[in-house]
């Protein structure tokens, strides 16, 4: 399958609420086009862990992620816990990767989602493939990263943020808040 055009930052569908996906039949080849995004978005940008399917023109319930060499297909996935611990980071994101954001997020979280074969799964998380996944819900729900904003120095394009505070392409800023 290709690589799809990620929606930008002002499209509207960004803020759409996601359906959810019926069969995993269904569910198929749109996942195998967020596999061919993701790859293209890392090669061109240097950066890339997970894609939700909105964010391809798709408003279904859908959440592709590769992280330590394991690849992530939720279908239909929901919050069963977040923690009330609380830390600080600067996030990006593909529909505006100029451009980082100060928020907060659950230290830890847990999903239920359904795997390829329709089986319901849970998926336990900590730290930042928490962030990851956290980030990944908001877009099925239509929240950006810039609605989370912390405040009005919360906003930071990507190349002043590299000249203060010296991370490299994709890095994240942890800070714990309890």
């Amino acid at each position: 399958m290709p690589a799809r055009r990620i929606l930008q930052l002002g499209d509207p569908l960004l803020r759409a609420v996601s359906i959810p996906v019926a069969t995993p039949g269904e569910a198929g080849a749109v996942f195998e086009d967020l596999r061919a995004t993701l790859a293209e978005f890392r090669r061109t940008h240097g950066f890339g862990r997970g894609i939700s399917a909105v964010q391809i023109g798709e408003p279904k319930r859908l959440i592709y992620i590769e992280v330590g060499g394991r690849a992530y297909r939720l279908r239909n996935p929901e919050f069963e816990h977040q923690s009330k611990e609380k830390f600080e980071l600067w996030d990006d994101c593909f529909s505006f990767p100029d451009l980082l954001v100060r928020l907060e997020r659950s230290v830890e979280v847990r999903l239920r989602f359904e795997n390829e074969a329709g089986e319901v799964e849970r998926l336990e998380a900590a730290g930042p493939f928490s962030e990851l996944l956290q980030h990944e819900m908001d877009h099925l729900d239509g929240v950006l990263a810039t609605d989370r904003a912390l405040g009005g120095n919360s906003l930071c394009t990507r190349e002043e943020w590299e000249r203060r505070y010296g991370g490299g392409s994709g890095a994240k800023s942890v800070t714990s808040v309890p």
